[in-house]
């Protein structure tokens, strides 16, 4: 079993957050991550629900600035909340641009050097990390998933790659086609290479087109969002969803923008969502 290391605990709704580090396999090396315990969690097994942050990111932003942990306890799910990607791990220029390298994993599985060696988070996240938490804690086996930017694009294609294992999935603001924009280009091209048939796995617009989810899909994104025509992309994935037959549910949010005042405004109606499936 592999061994979590306790960094602090906060009591929040009844129940409690906790600050966790550990050796992790994939990454090769220490990644962090909060896990938000709800107050059934002290009679019962949970449902857990995973949450992806975007570019910059560590897991404290969605912990301390989503509001999430109130709709969590009312519903019995555990969060789960990880870094973003591995830290220190001595590659040079790893902080050297905000968009590559720590703060900007992608949850993809790098295939160039020298990202291939510890920027694994694709398997971290479906593998590693789901592993971790049903060894450590009584937990059912429902599983949901979803994430903001860069973490909104983690989630999809987690969720769309393996649509046995997640019971649910949502996005605030997602990346959905990064093959055709800036973040995406720079970063798969350094992770996974130049030719960009290997990039289509890592692509919800191109997954959907053969691969759905195993129910509907909720996204929700601000109008006033200042990446949403160069970077995000929306309209791209609702073209390939209605193409595909895949029920998505999408709100334009008139005058919201990126940041997480956007998400916390509707992070209870994403709990809610979720606890449809996972309850």
């Amino acid at each position: 079993m592999a061994k979590l290391v306790l960094q602090k605990e906060i009591v929040c709704f009844g129940g409690k957050v906790r600050y966790y580090s550990h050796q992790s396999i994939a990454c090769g090396g220490e990644m962090k991550l909060t896990v938000f315990l709800p107050p059934q969690a002290q009679q019962e097994a949970v449902p857990v629900l995973y949450y992806l942050s975007g570019l910059t990111c560590t897991e404290e932003n969605f912990t301390t600035k989503a509001g999430a942990q109130q709709y969590a306890a009312q519903h019995g799910i555990m969060l789960v909340a990880p870094d973003t990607s591995p830290r220190d791990t001595g590659i040079p220029d790893e902080e050297k641009d905000w968009d590559l390298g720590s703060g900007a994993g992608f949850y993809v599985n790098a295939t160039e050097k020298p990202w291939s060696k510890h920027y694994r988070m694709y398997t971290y996240v479906t593998k590693e990390l789901p592993q971790l938490i049903e060894d450590n804690f009584s937990v059912t086996d429902k599983r949901g998933i979803f994430g903001h930017s860069m973490g909104g694009h983690g989630a999809l294609i987690c969720a769309l790659r393996k649509p046995d294992f997640y019971h649910s999935v949502s996005a605030f603001a997602p990346v959905v086609a990064p093959m055709q924009c800036a973040w995406g280009e720079k970063a798969f091209t350094a992770y996974l290479g130049e030719d960009r048939k290997t990039w289509r796995k890592y692509d919800a617009t191109q997954i959907i087109t053969k691969r759905q989810f195993n129910g509907k899909i909720l996204i929700d994104q601000g109008k006033a969002d200042t990446f949403l025509e160069n970077q995000l992309l929306t309209d791209k994935f609702v073209i390939a969803c209605e193409k595909a037959g895949q029920p998505l549910r999408l709100r334009y949010q008139e005058g919201y923008d990126h940041s997480y005042f956007f998400i916390a405004t509707f992070m209870k109606d994403h709990i809610e969502h979720h606890a449809q499936s996972l309850k």
